[in-house]
C-alpha cells in the first residue's frame, strides 16, 4: 500500500523519525482533514502520537500521556502493518514510552525528556529500572519488502 501514500505522508514519516513532532503534526493535519477512513483515523492515530511526543518535550505530562493512549488505540486496528509502516513497531515503542511515563509520574517528567534527548543525539543512555529499557522516541519504521 505504500505506493498509494501521498508524498506528504512520507514527508510526515520523515520529520517524525527526525523528532520534529510539531512539523509532522502540521502535515499529518492537513492530509487529515481531507481524508475519509480508515485513512483519516490512521494519519490521526500517528498524528496523536506525535502530539504526545512534542508535549513531551515540553515537559507536559499529562498531555504526553493523554494523546500517548488515544493514538495507540486509533491504530490497533492497522496492525501489524498499514501504508507502508510497521504499525506494532511504532505501538510497542509508544507503549514502552507510556510506562515509562507512568511510572515516573509527572514530578519526574524533566528526567524523562532528558534521557529521551540524550538517546537521540547519541549519548549513553540509561535505563529508567532493571525491567525497562532506555528510553528513547518512538520511531516509525518502513515496511521492507519480503
Amino acid at each position: 500500500m505504500s505506493e498509494t501514500m501521498p508524498p506528504e505522508f512520507w514527508q510526515a514519516v520523515e520529520q517524525f523519525n527526525q523528532g520534529e513532532f510539531y512539523a509532522c503534526h502540521d502535515t499529518l493535519e492537513a492530509l487529515w482533514l481531507e481524508e475519509v477512513d480508515p485513512l483519516r483515523r490512521f494519519y490521526q492515530g500517528i498524528l496523536q502520537i506525535a502530539v504526545a511526543c512534542y508535549h513531551l518535550s515540553n515537559l507536559n505530562w499529562r498531555g504526553a500521556a493523554i494523546l500517548l493512549g488515544e493514538g495507540m488505540n486509533r491504530l490497533r486496528d492497522y496492525q501489524p502493518t498499514y501504508g507502508g509502516i510497521e504499525v506494532t513497531h511504532l505501538l510497542e515503542q509508544s507503549a514502552t514510552l507510556l510506562q515509562q511515563l507512568q511510572a515516573l509520574g509527572p514530578e519526574n517528567v524533566e528526567s524523562l525528556r532528558q534521557q529521551l534527548q540524550a538517546n537521540q543525539v547519541g549519548e549513553e543512555a540509561i535505563a529508567l529500572s532493571e525491567t525497562q529499557p532506555a528510553p528513547c522516541w518512538p520511531q516509525i519504521v518502513l515496511v521492507t519488502p519480503s
